[in-house]
């Protein structure tokens, strides 16, 4: 099976906010990103293991992102941990090896670093039923992918694009230059309860407007 998604409307100008792809991105990508830390500063953090509660979220966040972003594979985290608004972490239930790639949206006071509260719908995709309230995971920060802006960039995309598969993992494949622009290509692993599957994204953009000029997906073995 092979699919090829190409949204070349970029080309044409669109402003970020008006990403039809991207219903909540009135944060503009990926220049906000400029708003977050530098996560280079923390390191490559290793893995923590805890605990993952459920949340439904609620309207109003800490970190002005929407419970809904990322399709909800949204999280909430200890407000003096190491983790950041904006930062994606790796969530893995220990009880079935199951994997999400969640986005930190809000903060909680006296929460503590190796427990991680999971909307209600990244919890249950990591095979868990709600019913159980707590279930043991392991927490790996993701600072790599924050450097990488158009990686983040085009995870989200992903997400939405394929409605029905969840990123679990991604790998930065190829950075080139193309008549004065900039061509970075990006390996997402995506998961569905009856397949796993790899995809390719790749954006080619202005480096000195960050306008982007096209992005495209296609499955790859």
């Amino acid at each position: 099976m092979y699919s090829n998604f190409n949204h070349v409307a970029y080309g044409y100008g669109y402003p970020y906010g008006a990403n039809p792809y991207h219903p909540y991105s009135r944060y503009a990508y990926p220049q906000a990103y400029g708003t977050y830390p530098n996560y280079y500063g923390y390191g490559v953090r290793q893995p923590v293991r805890g605990q993952a509660t459920w949340t439904e979220g609620g309207e109003v966040t800490k970190c002005g992102i929407p419970w809904s972003n990322n399709r909800y594979m949204t999280a909430a985290v200890g407000q003096n941990s190491p983790y950041q608004c904006g930062q994606t972490i790796k969530v893995k239930n220990l009880a079935n090896q199951r994997v999400v790639l969640v986005t930190v949206v809000d903060q909680v006071p006296n929460y503590p670093e190796n427990k991680i509260n999971l909307h209600r719908k990244a919890f249950e995709t990591l095979g868990a039923s709600v019913d159980l309230g707590v279930i043991n995971v392991e927490i790996t920060p993701n600072p790599q992918l924050e450097e990488e802006k158009w990686g983040k960039y085009l995870l989200e995309i992903a997400q939405s694009a394929y409605p029905n598969y969840n990123a679990t993992d991604y790998s930065k494949v190829s950075q080139t230059q193309q008549n004065g622009n900039i061509k970075e290509v990006y390996k997402f692993v995506m998961e569905s309860p009856q397949e796993t599957m790899s995809i390719e994204g790749a954006v080619i953009y202005n480096p000195t407007t960050d306008r982007i000029i096209s992005i495209n997906f296609k499955e790859v073995s």
